[in-house]
């Protein structure tokens, strides 16, 4: 029996004249044939989905490990929810909905074990090599570390989704080819120069609304998994204005609610608010410039998809609070401490033996490499691994391995 192509609506719904469109993408490195069942976003965002990459991250840290308890974030749980919020800034800006939560589903698959923390002991091990930084790494694992198919290395996404990954956080590049946010990431150059990313023009509106679909998940869930850590309380969330009036707001509507609701109603409203506030800045900007085209968007030389100026304030207040209360509290910090040595502890023993990598792809071939080379491989390595991995393996190597509890 056949299907009708034709008949086929994808699930393509109306989109705004500015929305990137799958029916023209810029198309992929290695050229496919296209799909009669699905658009080329939507075969990114499917081969995004089933990579070992994203099934990591159900064991990467976001903040608390995993020996904290089982319901704290992970990595793979806030990619779940930057993907829902993405979802929702597209369909209510008549966006491409795939593009948008293919960008939010890729865009953490270059973080290390242990949240931050292993990234920032990776690029002082590698900073002799270039440093590290996740979002090149997220490109390297999806246009290099992946083998999964037969007639090449990564996924060969297309080039609006890779634009996305790298750009989401805007150019790269000033129009004079300085960096803007301090020198390029080596690997972004050398995969820009086969195929060239423009970094200095803004990402499409689908990967900006995954950008700051980041910024609200991650506000709201730290909130939620600091009060259940402890660390935060709801005395300490009246610092911040729009906070305390939210929880007013709750308390009037049901007096001697149970904490764990009352968090909830909190969250709930909280990323209400945020998501509304967005729509209504891009909904102005764009009302604003007029874009007949994702390429009007990508020169219009500035984000669309921001928060206003009030709400601005109030995710710079959230964040001050974030890092004062939970990612500074001796407990965390003294955790860290204990991460930091695990990655530093393997870096340095796969560098002096890099047969230790067992489960390397090129492991036959390291040992002969010069030093830059040998020491990008054991970091993407390191990069790769789970926080219970990185931990089975210090273990396996060490005498001693900090206790992470």
């Amino acid at each position: 029996m056949t299907f009708d192509k034709n008949a086929l609506g994808f699930g393509y719904g109306e989109h705004a004249p500015f929305a990137s469109n799958p029916w023209a993408t810029r198309g992929r490195l290695y050229p496919e044939a296209t799909s009669p069942t699905r658009s080329d976003f939507q075969r990114d965002r499917d081969r995004i989905v089933h990579t070992t990459a994203f099934r990591r991250l159900k064991h990467k840290t976001q903040v608390f490990i995993a020996a904290d308890g089982d319901h704290y974030r992970t990595r793979l749980t806030h990619t779940i929810e930057v993907a829902q919020i993405a979802r929702a800034l597209a369909r209510a800006l008549k966006l491409d909905e795939d593009l948008a939560e293919g960008v939010a589903l890729v865009h953490d698959f270059g973080h290390t074990p242990f949240g931050h923390t292993g990234e920032d002991a990776l690029h002082d091990m590698l900073k002799p090599y270039g440093g590290f930084d996740h979002n090149a790494q997220s490109l390297r694992i999806v246009t290099k570390l992946e083998r999964r198919y037969a007639e090449f290395d990564g996924l060969n996404l297309t080039w609006e989704s890779l634009e996305g990954l790298v750009k989401h956080n805007g150019p790269l590049l000033t129009p004079g080819g300085q960096g803007t946010h301090g020198p390029v990431p080596q690997p972004i150059l050398d995969y820009c120069a086969i195929h060239d990313l423009e970094l200095a023009s803004f990402a499409s509106l689908e990967a900006q609304v995954a950008a700051i679909a980041d910024d609200i998940a991650y506000n709201t869930h730290d909130i939620d998994d600091g009060l259940r850590s402890g660390y935060l309380t709801f005395e300490m969330l009246e610092d911040v204005p729009f906070l305390a009036r939210l929880m007013r707001e709750v308390s009037d509507r049901y007096p001697g609610l149970e904490a764990g609701r009352f968090t909830h109603e909190i969250m709930r409203r909280q990323i209400t608010a945020m998501v509304e506030d967005v729509i209504a800045v891009a909904q102005a900007r764009l009302a604003d410039i007029r874009p007949e085209s994702a390429m009007d968007v990508r020169q219009a030389g500035r984000v669309m998809a921001t928060f206003s100026d009030e709400m601005g304030e109030t995710d710079r207040q959230i964040k001050r609070l974030l890092m004062t209360r939970i990612y500074r509290h001796p407990e965390v910090m003294r955790v860290r401490e204990g991460a930091a040595s695990i990655v530093c502890d393997l870096y340095s023993a796969f560098m002096a033996d890099p047969l230790l990598m067992r489960e390397h792809y090129w492991i036959d071939q390291i040992p002969g490499m010069a030093e830059p080379a040998r020491a990008r491989h054991v970091g993407d390595y390191l990069a790769g691994m789970t926080d219970t991995f990185a931990i089975s393996v210090h273990r396996r190597l060490f005498d001693h391995t900090p206790d992470l509890r």
